[in-house]
């Protein structure tokens, strides 16, 4: 599961990690956005030690969510070398998912 921690930047998260990024831009009140959450639950299992889950609110983070175009919610960017790579808006089932970010990742 993704953890909730403090970052001085946003860029050092996503460019400070060995692993690539997939950040989820979401809203507490967004109903879509709760459905991800089990989802990234269990994509974050199938693909253990292969990519980090970072959640980032948009109510909290507006700039960073605007710093990436972020119009719709939930919406999925996938960070490698801290460069973006995949964008996925919406929501998908977890085997979906799992089978785009495995053809990212490869």
């Amino acid at each position: 599961m993704a953890t909730k921690q403090q970052f001085r930047s946003f860029e050092s998260v996503i460019s400070g990690s060995d692993l690539p990024v997939l950040v989820d831009f979401y809203a507490t009140w967004c109903g879509p956005c709760q459905m991800m959450a089990g989802i990234l639950t269990e994509v974050n299992h199938q693909l253990k030690g292969q990519l980090k889950i970072v959640k980032i609110d948009t109510d909290k983070y507006p700039q960073i969510a605007s710093q990436h175009r972020i119009a719709a919610l939930p919406t999925l960017v996938l960070f490698k070398g801290g460069q973006p790579v995949d964008r996925i808006e919406g929501v998908l089932p977890t085997e979906q998912l799992v089978m785009r970010l495995r053809s990212q990742l490869a």
